[in-house]
């Protein structure tokens, strides 16, 4: 394996960064100083500043709350980028997404695979959102979101869906989506001249955001990952 790839795989740093570090002689391989375009055979051990890089991470699967103006990218060019946001101590990247104005939980992870099971259209997992409106919902705006909305922009019309009014909240209402179109449900709500004020997800499949202040996160219990996989599995 080339040691950029070996590097970025193990969470350390981008391929680029990892050139960088390598052409700036901080890299090692076993005794000898790494150079560009180096392999890592089987069995050798890599350094960094002195530091041995394990070949592997353990699997990480993070819970983040979201805060309004974070944006859902790992490139460092983006000032406010997620994964600077979260600071973990190795290298994950946003299940998805939650555009910038949005808040509440997204999941980050160093798991391809779990990932793409998580995103995939058609085993149409639940994602549950708290919106404020601009102006009351009535139950005409409810039955419209519910049965699906024809979005202009996307020629596409969205699923069925679960959408309830908020007793006591007359601008808000809960709703469960089983797709990720982009900004779904603001362009749902423009449809029928509405504009959300503000967009909170609180849950994602069995993964919720209680416990977790905003602008924080904890890693996946063991509870919850075992019923996250079966739930996984159900849909194979």
């Amino acid at each position: 394996m080339r040691i950029n790839k070996y590097l970025s795989e193990a969470g350390v740093c981008s391929r680029r960064e990892a050139d960088r570090l390598i052409a700036e002689g901080k890299v090692m391989i076993e005794d000898r100083t790494a150079g560009l375009g180096d392999n890592v055979n089987e069995g050798e051990r890599v350094y960094v500043n002195g530091k041995e890089v394990p070949r592997e991470n353990a699997p990480v699967l993070l819970l983040y709350n979201k805060p309004k103006g974070i944006v859902c990218t790992a490139e460092k060019r983006e000032r406010n980028n997620i994964v600077d946001a979260v600071g973990y101590k190795t290298r994950v990247y946003p299940v998805g997404r939650l555009d910038k104005d949005s808040t509440g939980l997204i999941l980050l992870t160093n798991q391809g695979e779990l990932s793409n099971r998580i995103l995939k259209a058609r085993y149409h997992h639940e994602k549950e959102y708290i919106v404020t409106v601009n102006r009351p919902v009535d139950d005409r705006f409810l039955r419209a979101m519910a049965s699906g909305v024809y979005l202009t922009e996307l020629d596409k019309k969205t699923r069925p869906c679960f959408v309830e009014g908020i007793p006591g909240e007359k601008n808000m209402f809960r709703i469960i989506l089983t797709q990720g179109l982009n900004r779904q449900i603001r362009r749902m709500c423009e449809e029928l001249s509405y504009k959300v004020r503000e967009l909170k997800r609180i849950r994602i499949m069995n993964l919720t955001l209680d416990g977790i202040e905003e602008g924080k996160y904890r890693e996946i219990t063991e509870a919850e990952m075992n019923e996250l996989s079966k739930l996984l599995e159900l849909k194979e």
